[in-house]
């Protein structure tokens, strides 16, 4: 059975199963380029960020904000 009648058979036939896939694989796509950008902008800007200056300014008694 080639490939492309097993992809048929078994997501695209049905159409409840092609649309859930479908909503599926876009949000599995949107979590992972969320992570992964906000990994490459922390660090792009590793050492400028808030978090990573934050012990410089506050002091341990300080509540955080």
């Amino acid at each position: 059975m080639p490939l492309s009648t097993a992809f048929y058979n078994a997501i695209v036939k049905r159409n409840s199963i092609y649309v859930t896939t479908i909503f599926a694989g876009a949000f599995a796509f949107g979590v992972g380029l969320d992570v992964g950008i906000t990994r490459f902008w922390d660090s792009w800007n590793r050492g400028k960020q808030w978090k990573d200056i934050r012990s410089k300014y506050v002091q341990q008694g300080e509540s955080e904000e």
